[in-house]
Order: C-alpha cells, then structure tokens, then sequence
C-alpha cells in the first residue's frame, strides 16, 4: 500500500499515460466507444477501491494541492490556441448556426432536468450540469464547472459515461447525416455551404523541451496569479472563490492567445497530458458507490441529445441553416476540436478550418455556460 505523495503521483501519471499510449500505438476501434479518458478514469478509481494507496493527511493534501493548481492552469493553456479575430471572420452565418445550437442544447438540458428531476433528487442534478461544460466545450469544462459547483468527486463517473456513451452515439448519426444534405437544404430552403471558404489556422512547430518547460511555467504562474486575485474577489453562492480563479485563468489565457506568446508551440500538447492526469487524480479520491444510477444519466443524455436535434433542424427550416452547418455546429459543441474537423472533412474539406474555429469557440464559452446551466438547474430544484 502506498502512504506518501510521490509514489501516488508516479501511480497517477503512469495511470494516466496507459491509455493514450495504448490508443497511438495499436488504433484500436475500441478506443471510439469508451475514450482512454474514460478507461482512466475507470481504472483509477478500481484502484481507489482496492487500497492501492491509503487516504492519508499527506495523500489528501497532494490530491487537493494539485487539483487546485492544475485546473486553472489547464485552463489557461487550452486558450491558447483560441483566436477569437479568427473565429470573428468566419461570419454572421456560421456563427448565428453555433449560438442557436447552444440555445438548442440549453433548452434540452433544462427540459431534460425537468423530466428527470423527480428521479434526480438532492444534488444529483450535478453530473449534467458537468456534463453541459463538456457539451458546449470538453472535458476541462467539465472538470471546471464539476469544481465551480463543488460536485462530489465520485459523480463524475456519471458525466463522463454519459459523455462518451452519448457523443459515440451522436457522432455515428452526423457522419450518416451527409447523403440527404440534399434534402435537407431543400427543406430548409438553405444553400450549402460546401464551398465556403475560410483561412486556415496557424500553423505551429514542434513541441521543444524549452517550450515545455516555459510554458509549463506560465500556466501554474497564471494559476497562482488566478487563485491570489480570486481570494480578493467578492464571492456569492453560485460564485465561489474557485469559480473566480477558473474564470480569470481562462481570460489570462485568451489575453496571452493574441500575443506573440501564441507563436510558440507546445501548449496544446501539454494541456492534453494534463487533462488526463487532472481526471487521474480526480478519480483517485472517488469510488463505485451509486454507480448504479448510470444508466439513468444515460438515459438523460440521450433526450438531451433527441431534444437538441429536434429544436436544431426547427432553427434550420426558421432561419435557412443548410445542414452542413448544422452538423459541424453540433458536433463542435458535443464532440470538441478532436472529431469535428473530420465530420468537416467528410462534408467538404473547405469546411474543416469552420469545425475547428468552432471547437475552440466553445471551449471559450463551455465554463461559463455549465455554470449557467448549474444555476438554473439549482434553482429548479430547490424549487421541486
């Protein structure tokens, strides 16, 4: 058993390496189902229960520190690569699609909660309030909005089987989606935007062990300079002190994204590895109990999704959205920057810069609207 900080670290960041690699190295179609991020978090908390390490003061103190720094400055690193000039240029058009589908997915996971509340009772209403960060933005806006909201480590188990369960789902449906874009538009009575043209991202170097370390740097300085800020900022029920600090670090990252700070590569490399090792050390404070309410969430998931697709094509035929964008703007939100470039490449390659700008929009936007989401929900239920 183990009783002292380093090697539970060792443990989690070899946990946490086990599956990407795995993934890179045999492509297994397995992987499309239940994302290494997922197996992580599973086989972390396997460990938690079986007593691989022994909850301790120094342990606790470890998990807490590092959940507090690590977030943050995840955060400010997946800014980086965020150039809201860029996203700007894309238009009226394109973004008028990505706002009505985050109103389309508002309305579906309020109205889901609504249904499901009576069976959600107390604070369980939590794991889709985390999920809604995801489905605007990814799972580091999950991971913010789960401890913005003061979430019990033990239900992320459930947003993020519903994540990846939900998303797998939903991804299968946009890809058979494009042989009726012809109807569909026809319908809609929208033109296609296969042939738009928009510029394409900057393009970075390779991740120097130089860069590694400077920006390594910057995000726990940003961090730091986040929590001491925050520490002085009023503070509410539904705005804490670690709520203040997930914000400003994100703004600190937009600011630096339009700085020649954004030239230097590495950034988006070492915010995946932490990703995956913020929900490795996350799942080694958590265990099984209530994993039986899984199927539940699930459930929830896919009537949020059902719902969501139902308003999307009603915006469509209202306001003449062609369903090219319509899918790019789902997926963008629901699948983030990984998948929807290749659901643009599928419908047209001009397309895949859109998929992308879109992605790195809602990973701006996916914190603030899981919290939004969290509040109403809260209010909802206090009211049932």
């Amino acid at each position: 058993m183990i009783h002292t900080a380093w090697p539970y670290l060792a443990v989690m960041l070899l946990a946490a390496g086990l599956f990407p690699a795995l993934e890179r190295r045999f492509h297994w179609r397995f992987f499309e189902v239940l994302p290494p991020i997922v197996l992580t978090y599973l086989l972390v908390t396997a460990l938690a229960v079986t007593g691989l390490w022994q909850v301790n003061e120094e342990i606790r103190g470890a998990q807490t520190m590092l959940i507090e720094h690590l977030v943050p400055a995840l955060l400010f690193l997946l800014m980086i690569n965020c150039d809201l000039r860029a996203i700007y240029r894309l238009g009226p058009r394109v973004l008028a699609v990505f706002f009505a589908t985050m109103v389309c997915l508002f309305v579906a996971f309020v109205g889901t909660f609504l249904v499901f509340r009576h069976w959600l009772p107390g604070n369980a209403w939590q794991p889709l309030a985390a999920l809604s960060g995801s489905w605007i933005g990814g799972t580091a806006n999950m991971v913010a909005v789960k401890q913005a909201i003061g979430m019990p480590d033990k239900l992320l188990a459930f947003s993020l089987l519903t994540d990846a369960l939900c998303y797998s789902m939903w991804v299968v449906v946009l890809f058979g989606l494009g042989r009726v874009a012809t109807q569909f538009n026809r319908w809609a009575g929208a033109r296609s935007s296969g042939d738009m043209v928009v510029e394409e991202t900057r393009s970075h170097g390779p991740t120097t062990p130089d860069n590694v370390l400077l920006w390594l740097g910057m995000a726990l300085m940003a961090a730091a300079f986040s929590a001491w800020l925050a520490d002085r900022l009023p503070t509410s029920d539904m705005v804490s002190s670690t709520t203040w600090a997930i914000m400003l670090a994100t703004t600190l990252g937009l600011v630096a994204a339009h700085t020649p700070l954004a030239r230097f590569a590495g950034a988006s490399t070492i915010s995946s590895a932490m990703l995956i090792s913020v929900v490795a050390i996350l799942a080694s404070q958590s265990n099984f109990d209530g994993i039986g309410s899984a199927p539940l969430y699930i459930v929830c998931g896919i009537c949020i999704i059902a719902i969501h697709a139902v308003l999307l094509a009603g915006a469509a035929r209202v306001f003449h959205f062609d369903l090219y964008l319509c899918g790019i703007s789902s997926l963008a939100c629901i699948g983030g920057v990984a998948a929807t470039p290749i659901l643009a490449a599928s419908y047209s390659r001009s397309l895949v810069p859109v998929g992308i700008l879109l992605a790195l929009l809602g990973y701006i936007l996916g914190t603030g609207f899981g919290l939004l989401v969290a509040s109403v929900m809260s209010s909802l239920a206090i009211a049932a």
